[in-house]
């Protein structure tokens, strides 16, 4: 982007021709002669024919220095970006009963890996209905018997499948269970010092980087029956920090399982007991979240869509233009042009008087 400071300086621009205007018609001849034919013929010397060189030099000077007067600037525009952002941290049920299957669009798939590709969509983006969530800091704890920080929460979503991958389900005795409470409070501590992992991440995230609401979302498919927190205790950190609890109860009473038989493998439905989910809607509601049911991957799908739209981010964007003089190089060139007059009118086209 190039402008002038000063426009109106190249008024002076016209001073030149408004002076030779004046000098032409006050111009008369001192002797007057019949006819310069004979002179003509005689020739110029080099020095004659050079005479116009000192005036050009002169005027060249004069128009770089009104250039300079102007004061040209070249700048370039800049854009910076703020985001005021949702920091989101999963908390995912991987316990064994995860491994029941439900319908996702059209197949069986186990209750993990349906919930493990619907958060990959919520954040990613998925078709029109789910946008993305390209300016939020996303984290992920998983739990078990034992809760795990899987993913931490970042701005750099690359990391996020990899990390997504290694969450299976818990294998063994030892590792199964469903720690709920221990997994709520984990994740609200990772959410309560937010602040510190993103000033750790990158020094300038905290100018450009503002946190606008903080936000769990807890998905499970049973009750609490293990960790050292209840579920109501977990509930009550995340309300002291004022962190928003989204708690979703995945599966219903019916449900598939695939089982091997001699003749291959197949699926068959199976029944699961309620579970209390009183607790679930208690930490919910006194965050200012909200409790859903999924009885299948659609419902599950819709749910996302719900926290999708009420926990949006805002980029504002800042535009600023940074200018550069540039008349100090058009004022050493004219400067040097005037030496360089003054030096040929000393020697070369020195005048006696």
């Amino acid at each position: 982007m190039f402008r002038l400071e000063s426009p109106w300086m190249l008024l002076l621009l016209a001073l030149p021709l408004l002076l030779y205007l004046v000098r032409r018609r006050a111009r008369r001849a001192a002797v007057g002669f019949s006819s310069v034919h004979n002179a003509k013929k005689a020739g110029k010397s080099l020095r004659q024919r050079l005479l116009w060189m000192p005036t050009a030099l002169r005027w060249s000077a004069y128009i770089l220095l009104v250039i300079a007067l102007a004061r040209p600037q070249a700048g370039r525009e800049r854009v910076q970006e703020i985001s005021q952002g949702v920091a989101i941290e999963m908390v995912l049920d991987r316990s064994g009963s995860m491994g029941l299957e439900l319908e996702f669009e059209g197949k069986l798939k186990n209750r993990l890996d349906s919930a493990k590709e619907v958060f990959r969509r919520f954040v990613f983006g998925y078709g029109t209905r789910l946008k993305g969530r390209p300016n939020d800091l996303v984290g992920m704890v998983a739990f078990a018997r034992y809760s795990d920080t899987i993913c931490p929460l970042t701005l750099t979503h690359s990391v996020i499948k990899p990390f997504l991958d290694t969450v299976k389900l818990a294998s063994t005795n030892d590792e199964d269970g469903t720690a709920i409470g221990d997994a709520v409070a984990l994740a609200a501590a990772r959410l309560h010092t937010v602040e510190e992992t993103l000033a750790s991440q990158t020094g300038k995230a905290k100018d450009t980087y503002r946190i606008r609401s903080k936000v769990m979302i807890l998905l499970t498919d049973g009750e609490n029956n293990c960790g050292r927190r209840s579920v109501l205790q977990g509930g009550e950190l995340a309300q002291r920090w004022g962190i928003r609890l989204y708690v979703i109860a995945l599966g219903g009473q019916e449900a598939y399982q695939t089982i091997d038989t001699p003749f291959g493998r197949t699926s068959r439905r199976v029944f699961t007991r309620p579970i209390d989910t009183r607790d679930l809607e208690k930490i919910a509601a006194d965050t200012g979240g909200f409790f859903r049911q999924a009885t299948d991957a659609n419902a599950l799908q819709r749910i996302y869509e719900e926290i999708d739209k009420l926990e949006r981010s805002d980029v504002e964007s800042m535009r600023f233009v940074d200018y550069k003089e540039l008349f100090v190089p058009f004022a050493i060139a004219a400067l040097v042009l005037i030496a360089l007059e003054q030096l040929l009118n000393a020697t070369l086209f020195r005048r006696l008087p």
